[in-house]
């Protein structure tokens, strides 16, 4: 029994490689995690630069407008708003469009162009939502796949004489699992985080239309008296 001891204790402990070898050992369906992988990486780039708030619109470009509308009259804020090039201005602009309208109906034309633009800015958030429900379910594919064949193998070579090439295709199945996770938990992360910014945007957005209604309502007064 100490002999034993002796030599598990003696018995150097076993090599589990690098990352890059854990990673090539999860198997064919490491494959697939690689795109996903990709693709989350890619859309996360390009929302991060599209939704910058210079690009979607900032109080600034609200208070351009309404200047212009209190200093041109709506004429003036039309021209403000077809120089820009910012979703807030596009929305600000729907609002001057119906300027002379009952207020119902200029709401209805804010509140429309409002959600086209939302629904523009959120269109590229569906892959990273996307990639964070496959990539966990590949994983546990890959996960399942590599004890099956783990077990096929102990069943037809070794029995279970050699409980260490069982542990070994376990260990190497639950690669996979890990690098799902790995790949959803920060792309679930990034999604909330983008729709953050749209929510931000909304918002802006709304204080922005009100700012501009105010400004409108009493220029309509002043025209009436």
């Amino acid at each position: 029994m100490t002999t034993t001891l002796n030599s598990a204790v003696a018995a150097p402990e076993a090599d589990l490689g690098t990352l890059y070898d854990m990673l090539l050992g999860g198997g064919p369906l490491m494959i697939p995690l690689a795109l996903c992988s990709v693709i989350a990486l890619a859309f996360a780039v390009e929302r991060w630069v599209r939704l910058r708030a210079d690009l979607l619109g900032k109080h600034k470009h609200a208070s351009a407008v309404v200047d212009a509308v209190r200093q041109k009259g709506v004429d003036g804020g039309l021209e403000v708003c077809e120089r820009g090039s910012t979703p807030l201005e596009r929305i600000l602009g729907a609002a001057l469009l119906y300027a002379h309208a009952p207020m119902l109906e200029r709401e209805k034309a804010v509140e429309d162009m409002g959600n086209r633009e939302v629904r523009r800015l959120s269109a590229n958030l569906q892959p990273l939502v996307t990639v964070a429900m496959i990539a966990p379910l590949l994983g546990l594919l890959g996960t399942v796949w590599g004890m099956i064949e783990a077990f096929s193998s102990i069943a037809l070579h070794d029995g279970l004489g050699s409980p260490e090439t069982l542990a070994s295709g376990i260990s190497q199945a639950l690669v996979t699992t890990a690098t799902g996770l790995a790949i959803a938990i920060p792309t679930q992360a990034l999604y909330y985080y983008f729709k953050s910014r749209i929510d931000r945007f909304a918002r802006n957005a709304e204080d922005g239309y009100q700012e501009l209604s105010t400004v409108l309502i009493g220029t309509a007064e002043g025209q009436a008296a």
